[in-house]
């Protein structure tokens, strides 16, 4: 996988295989509004919706190391 956030990773494989929001959501068995908001980026939203949306990708959520080059240290 590449390194996409997840709402845009949604949104191009969404857009790959030639569905709409309703269709990708219908299928997902989520509303259009839950995903409109995840290909938006909003920052809060329920993991176990967010992983029917990825499942159908075959994918789902999990813990990746993060670059802490930036965090500022105590």
């Amino acid at each position: 996988m590449n390194n996409l956030p997840l709402n845009e990773y949604v949104k191009s494989k969404r857009k790959a295989l030639g569905l709409s929001r309703e269709e990708l959501a219908r299928k997902a068995g989520v509303g259009l509004r839950f995903l409109r908001e995840l290909e938006q980026g909003k920052e809060t939203l329920k993991m176990d919706k967010v992983n029917q949306v990825l499942y159908l990708f075959g994918m789902q959520l999990g813990a990746l190391p993060m670059d802490r080059t930036n965090l500022i240290e105590p």
